[in-house]
């Protein structure tokens, strides 16, 4: 029995096969109108290639790291580098012609996959940047550094892109506030604080990673914060857009794109992860809060007082 607090989703594909027939699947070459805002039950490297030309204005990657990992049964074995690179390349090359010229991609990874990554994407987009961002969970060892980060590459199509920088500045605690005639200087005072909003960096200490009192926290192995997808899609998407992940999993991305007023398509291959995503989808109709997210602002963890503070 879980607890009262507990709020992870693991709803079984039986209890939740009304979220399961809102998803579609993809077998003949499909129009844009038939996969806009849906769950793509199916394999991406089946359905890749019959979908439609230049439709996404974003791309969020989520593939498998290059290591043993069970996905609800479908085990991703770990490869050599030279099979893995050959994989990244299959994948990278079906999804190159879904984005539109001005589009932007992101390609979530770890130090060793992304040594990989980070090559091949260059073959194919025009590199902007590495961001690392701080998963403070991971398994201790005694014969070597305790692995707490995991690195996102940022790339485009061309030169051409969307980049709202103000979108996604962080709203750090001052501690030291710098006055000029009694006033603040590039901050501002407010009952919780000292605040002042900076500039985004390619670093992010700022992320939780979903844990079991979190309402979008499910039993997805790897599921990525609704946060840190809110920071991608806010920098490099705007209203109306639409954002694709053709590794979807629990529909993180997804998620996030419809609280963001984006339009959003993903492909999952796992019916139980289908399942979690539409209905992570249905609840998102209703409550469009992201944790660490209001009022158009990221905070820092632990940066609003404790009485009215979310975890950031």
């Amino acid at each position: 029995m879980k607890s009262p607090r507990n709020k992870t989703l693991d709803i079984g594909v039986d209890e939740g096969q009304k979220h399961l027939e809102k998803c579609v699947s993809v077998t003949a070459p499909c129009d844009i109108g038939d996969i806009r805002d849906k769950t793509v039950l199916g394999d991406f490297f089946s359905v890749a290639p019959l979908l439609p030309e230049g439709f996404a204005d974003l791309i969020i990657a989520d593939p498998p790291y290059n290591l043993a990992k069970d996905f609800g049964g479908r085990r991703f074995s770990h490869r050599s580098d030279k099979s893995y690179r050959e994989y990244t390349e299959s994948w990278i090359r079906l999804i190159k012609p879904l984005l539109k010229p001005d589009g932007s991609v992101y390609v979530c990874c770890d130090w060793r996959s992304g040594m990989i990554i980070g090559d091949v994407l260059s073959e194919h987009f025009k590199l902007r940047s590495r961001i690392t961002w701080q998963r403070e969970k991971g398994r201790g060892s005694k014969r070597n550094w305790k692995n707490c980060m995991e690195d996102i590459w940022f790339a485009t199509c061309s030169d051409s892109y969307t980049f709202n920088y103000e979108a996604v500045k962080l709203r750090r605690r001052v501690v030291a506030p710098y006055r000029v005639d009694g006033k603040p200087k590039d901050w501002e005072e407010t009952e919780e604080g000292n605040f002042r909003n900076t500039f985004a960096s390619n670093f992010w200490d700022d992320i939780s990673i979903p844990y079991w009192s979190m309402a979008e926290n499910t039993a997805h192995p790897t599921q990525k914060p609704e946060k840190l997808l809110a920071k991608l899609i806010l920098a490099s998407s705007n209203e109306g857009d639409l954002v694709f992940d053709p590794f979807l999993g629990s529909g993180s991305t997804s998620v996030t794109a419809k609280k963001l007023g984006r339009h959003y398509s993903g492909i999952e291959q796992n019916p139980q992860y289908c399942v979690w995503a539409e209905k992570r989808l249905e609840d998102a109709a209703l409550d469009k809060t992201i944790q660490g997210y209001e009022n158009g602002v990221f905070f820092e963890r632990n940066a609003k007082s404790k009485q009215n503070r979310r975890e950031a």
